[in-house]
């Protein structure tokens, strides 16, 4: 009787120190830092442009925490049902995923999900969009805001653009103004 108390203590607490250990990972929530980045750029005042010519444009990055975007989130004030979405290594300038997200309906949030994209912490990236449609966000005095901007995990470090329908990865920098409401749903892993 007494072995098998002992037994049956020791199994108790290998099965007890198995269970811990897969509980002690933590489970980090989902987040999108656009609303954020709007906010503390002070970029209050929004204008909508419709068919006014193509541009490839969107905000520059960096994850403060190793983790993965899950999903491309986007919002126009048109529709537009083959939006290339692109994300580079903003280094090397290499394309490390692109995707069509199809915008039904006008000034709705879309959130199309994509197979998770690793990204590394302190590591510069960019999501741009190409499109002749988007919100302008800015100050309602119109001056600059002051980057790096930090919207819970992801540093942004300047909005860039460059006229033209092709992919491309945007040269001109402008600190006054945010095209696009363009953003991505990020889940760090560490």
């Amino acid at each position: 009787m007494k072995t098998i108390k002992i037994l049956s203590g020791a199994l108790l607490a290998i099965l007890a120190i198995s269970c811990s250990s897969d509980d002690s990972k933590p489970s980090y929530p989902i987040e999108n830092p656009l609303e954020s980045y709007h906010t503390q750029a002070g970029f209050t005042t929004t204008e909508n442009f419709v068919n006014v010519g193509s541009y490839e444009f969107g905000l520059a990055f960096s994850p403060n925490v190793k983790g993965v975007i899950k999903a491309i989130t986007v919002k126009l004030p048109d529709a537009n049902p083959a939006l290339k979405v692109t994300i580079w290594d903003y280094n090397t300038k290499e394309v490390l995923k692109t995707e069509t997200v199809n915008v039904a309906t006008a000034n709705t949030l879309v959130s199309h999900p994509i197979t998770d994209l690793a990204l590394e912490k302190d590591k510069k990236y960019m999501i741009t969009m190409n499109s002749n449609d988007w919100y302008k966000r800015h100050k309602a005095n119109n001056a600059n805001a002051t980057y790096p901007i930090t919207a819970g995990n992801i540093k942004f470090l300047e909005y860039r653009w460059v006229g033209g329908a092709t992919q491309t990865f945007p040269t001109n920098v402008s600190l006054d103004y945010n095209g696009g409401d363009l953003s991505f749903d990020f889940k760090r892993t560490e």
